[in-house]
């Protein structure tokens, strides 16, 4: 039984060497996101009456219940945990279906595998090392979580119960991963399952938390029957800082071990290289649109872009359709009322929270457009530009094919964000024409800020080629944190001026001011061609 294994110490020493900044990142910015949110919960409320006020309203509204997850009691760290838990859950739930899928199915389809495995080394190995890192990782977060959540002033057993929800989470969603790498041939494919199982989980567990009831006079919701089929339902059931339920972490813990069992059964059988779904076979010859490299690059993002356009629009439609109760749900927190108009903007407090929500928005298809760009590093490494190198399509073309199909989405995406969370506004109002030109056009004033982030993408797969993937969401990352939660920190403004995000009319409310937009644009433009420029001169770097 030990050959199955052979070799797995090494193994996951060669993982944790390849992922030594991307989870340490993981780690401490959901630590970072949820100990801000704890340190917070006493300048946004006050007094006891406030939170108890913000926490009833949110347990009685249907898409905070969606959004911002489990309502179970009045203290500070229960408040914290409705404003942050889910997002972490989430987020953790990511972190592993990316880490898992990066050290099983990517390997296997770049050949790493194979090479690997022409060494003494076990057929489990893999799968094992990989589901080790990812617990590691786990635990990590769970303990710095804890300790993070603590040095904000909450109960220190209270604390590490949300530490061991986060970490159960991400444990079972590993578990997954585990088990869509040996079913799809393509780290794509697998990565999109596992996210969809994590889209449904998340479907499950808001459906459960709104056809719930109330109890406590209001500040605190019995979930119904769906949200127990969920692992973030699991999660939020430990209900950290009010009972602090330690039984429910045998089901997520459960759950990983069946899921552990069910990948190592697969990968017995099948082939390695292969997955478990047998590839369509493709037409003998291309369409026409696939002979140009526009054409190919539409093929390649397709899928993608459609799944982020439901997303988005899903998002935007949501946040529209709360703006018509934002004034209930902040009650009568001046400190919440100030930081969402830090957030969003000048103007009244729905245009602030209109305008913070689009921003955020905003951000998500920056996210998008990294994603995309990327795709250019992948094909790289994966041998896919070079055969198409080899025709008579210039380095220049072939990029211009990436570019323009990500501007195109990016488009669209943004334009999908006004026209949704005008939809939303307007039905929760009763008037639809009331909003939708101002949030159509503060959702494309956002454009440029998201290409600034896109351009950069090019310029780091231009000139450095091996840190192409992880500069790009680096810098992300730093202008998510600086747009969420920079303003409540009090950073410098020099600091928040970091992010091309502050720099744009803070429309809906604000006044349009032409000039920062067309830096941005130059901005774009000068890293956009330096990048192209740098590709054009350089070797191709498979690795």
């Amino acid at each position: 039984m030990s050959r199955y294994f052979a070799g797995t110490g090494d193994l996951l020493r060669l993982a944790l060497r390849r992922d030594r900044i991307q989870l340490p990142l993981w780690i401490l910015g959901l630590t970072l996101v949820q100990t801000a949110t704890a340190s917070s919960i006493s300048g946004l409320y006050e007094t006891d009456k406030d939170r108890i006020a913000a926490q009833i309203s949110a347990a009685d509204n249907p898409a905070s219940l969606v959004f911002s997850g489990l309502v179970s009691g009045a203290s500070e760290g229960a408040t914290a945990m409705t404003q942050s838990l889910l997002l972490v859950l989430v987020a953790a739930g990511l972190m592993s279906i990316l880490a898992v899928t990066r050290h099983t199915r990517q390997n296997e389809e770049l050949g790493r595998s194979e090479l690997i495995g022409s060494t003494a080394v076990g057929r489990h190995a893999a799968l094992t090392a990989a589901l080790l890192l990812a617990v590691l990782a786990n635990v990590a977060l769970a303990v710095v979580s804890a300790l993070g959540l603590s040095s904000a002033g909450l109960p220190l057993g209270s604390s590490f119960a949300a530490g061991a929800a986060i970490g159960a989470v991400g444990v079972s969603f590993a578990g997954v991963a585990a088990i869509t790498a040996q079913i799809w041939e393509s780290a794509r494919a697998a990565n999109g399952a596992a996210a969809a199982a994590l889209g449904v989980a998340f479907m499950l567990r808001a459906v459960g938390d709104v056809a719930g009831r109330t109890t406590d006079g209001g500040l605190r919701v019995e979930s119904a029957w769906p949200s127990w089929l969920s692992p973030i339902g699991w999660g939020q059931q430990l209900r950290p800082f009010d009972e602090d339920q330690w039984w429910v972490l045998a089901l997520p813990l459960a759950a990983f071990v069946v899921q552990v069992g069910v990948a190592f059964g697969l990968t017995r059988i099948r082939d390695v290289g292969m997955g478990m779904r047998a590839v369509q076979p493709r037409p003998p010859e291309a369409t026409p649109a696939l002979l140009s490299p526009t054409g190919l690059a539409w093929f390649l993002h397709r899928g993608s872009l459609a799944g982020w356009a439901v997303g988005v629009s899903a998002m935007s439609f949501a946040f529209g359709f709360v703006g018509d109760e934002i004034n209930d749900l902040i009650g009568d927190s001046e400190r919440t009322a100030e930081i969402i108009q830090q957030l969003g903007g000048t103007g009244s407090l729905l245009d602030a929270y209109l305008s913070a929500t689009i921003g955020l928005m905003g951000l998500a298809v920056a996210g998008f457009a990294v994603q995309s760009l990327n795709r250019m590093r992948n094909e790289e490494t994966s041998g896919g530009m070079e055969t198409v190198l080899s025709t008579a399509t210039s380095r220049f073309g072939w990029m211009t094919g990436h570019l323009v199909v990500t501007l195109a989405g990016v488009t669209v995406l943004m334009l999908l964000t006004g026209i949704s969370a005008a939809v939303g506004y307007g039905l929760a109002t009763g008037d639809m024409g009331a909003e939708f030109g101002s949030l159509v056009g503060a959702a494309l004033v956002r454009l440029p800020a998201v290409l600034v982030l896109a351009s950069f993408a090019v310029l780091a797969f231009g000139s450095l080629p091996r840190l192409a993937v992880s500069l790009p969401w680096a810098v992300f990352a730093v202008c998510l944190l600086i747009s969420q939660i920079g303003s409540t920190l009090d950073l410098p403004q020099a600091v928040l001026d970091l992010s091309p995000f502050s720099h744009v009319p803070g429309l809906p409310g604000g006044e349009f001011t032409l000039t920062p937009l067309l830096v941005l644009l130059v901005i774009t433009a000068v890293f956009t061609a330096a990048g192209t420029a740098l590709f054009r001169r350089r070797d191709v770097a498979l690795q």
